[in-house]
């Protein structure tokens, strides 16, 4: 299996809809994943790239599963993309739709989600990641980090 992704990189999108994969990203890819990716709908309104052997083991566990689950395949693969392959150069293109539903325009942050990469609109990521600090603080404090 693919991952863990860890990290944020700011990156840019070409006139093409081509975004570049952070070498340290393609560093986690898996064998079996054969450097093909599925692209579609993020859990945030976000993009979401996943590691083709990670997607197939998403795929398998929500159909395993009941209500929920088969509604979130369905939206997953509603929102896919055929199966790309990662060029040398670490680009993959995104498409129209999801670029439109996750507001992205020249800029990107690639933020490493562990199975799966994050692509967001760097004004939303920032407004989540505030939300996010402020919980964290609200919630944890030092000996939180010694156990």
């Amino acid at each position: 299996m693919s991952g863990e992704f860890l990290g944020t990189y700011v990156n840019s999108v070409n006139k093409g809809k081509w975004v570049t994969i952070p070498v340290a990203f393609k560093k986690k890819f898996s064998p079996n994943a054969r450097q093909t990716v599925i692209v579609t709908i993020g859990p945030s309104g976000n993009i979401a790239i996943v590691p083709l052997d990670n997607w197939k083991d998403k795929i398998e566990q929500l159909r395993q599963g009941e209500g929920r689950d088969i509604k979130l395949m369905v939206n997953l693969r509603s929102f896919a993309s055929s199966e790309q392959r990662i060029e040398d150069n670490g680009r993959i293109k995104l498409s129209d739709e999801l670029i439109k539903t996750a507001g992205i325009t020249d800029k990107v942050v690639l933020k490493g989600e562990g199975n799966f990469i994050a692509v967001w609109n760097p004004e939303k990521y920032e407004n989540i990641r505030k939300d996010i600090l402020k919980e964290h603080k609200e919630l944890f404090d030092s000996l939180d980090y010694q156990r």
